[in-house]
């Protein structure tokens, strides 16, 4: 039985520890990047770190990642480091919207965030 609490000790505080991602690793947020390769086995929280005036970061639903719709600037984040939560399970999409960037040079992150622990709840009955 002690031998069960050395392992809960050592290994729960791993797991509540939080890791910041940098998008792009050393690429960071920049055009001619492909960002779902690289966030497709990614499980964490999200930094967006570009030069502060070159690009942008936009929350988007699935219709407007897929066409690159720029939405109102009034939902633009543009701090060049800009730190998105991932708490909900769910799809989630981002986009540049400055000049083409999306739509000509690929500058677009979709996400996938999983249940924390185990399989998803299942659905209510019907």
């Amino acid at each position: 039985m002690a031998w069960n609490k050395l392992l809960i000790a050592i290994f729960l505080p791993a797991m509540a520890m939080a890791i910041d991602y940098i998008i792009g690793d050393d690429s960071r947020w920049t055009i001619n990047f492909n960002y779902q390769a690289w966030a497709k086995d990614e499980v964490f929280y999200v930094v967006f770190q570009y030069p502060k005036g070159y690009h942008n970061v936009f929350k988007v639903n699935g219709t407007a990642f897929k066409d690159c719709d720029i939405p109102p600037p009034s939902e633009v984040l543009t701090s060049g480091n800009d730190t998105v939560v991932l708490k909900t399970p769910c799809q989630k999409w981002y986009i540049c919207g400055v000049d083409n960037h999306c739509s000509a040079y690929g500058q677009k992150l979709s996400i996938t965030v999983l249940y924390q622990y185990g399989w998803a709840p299942a659905p209510a009955p019907l």
